[in-house]
């Protein structure tokens, strides 16, 4: 079993930055993918970001691209997103998800078999 837990949601102002964090328990077998997946009320679940466990590749919304930035730290078993420049469309819940296949692909849920319990964020214009 894996434990996932996310912090560093927030209220900021639009232009403004956050920085997420997981943190990774209670697992022995090999991850795949960590990824980063929101959620806006009355949206679906979308893929933010992703990296490849063992080559640290990493996999962006293209649309996000250059704003946010994944990264992780294998020997803590910690994720992070850090998020620029907000905007009140980034406004969401953010979930930090463990993957161990490859499955359907780094950003689409259904590869993701473990998540976190979300982090708030909350960007105002």
């Amino acid at each position: 079993e894996v434990y996932l837990a996310e912090s560093g949601g927030g209220s900021v102002q639009a232009g403004g930055s956050l920085t997420l964090s997981c943190t990774a328990t209670g697992y022995t077998e090999r991850t795949y993918y960590m990824g980063w997946f929101r959620q806006a009320a009355g949206k679906e679940r979308e893929g933010v970001a992703a990296i490849s466990t063992a080559g640290g590749i990493t996999y962006y919304d293209p649309a996000l691209t250059g704003r946010f930035t994944i990264a992780q730290d294998k020997t803590k078993k910690t994720l992070s997103l850090q998020m620029n420049n907000l905007k009140p469309e980034d406004t969401a819940m953010y979930f930090c998800a463990a993957a161990m296949s490859w499955g359907t692909g780094p950003r689409r849920a259904d590869t993701y078999k473990y998540w976190g319990q979300g982090t708030e964020v909350t960007v105002s214009s």
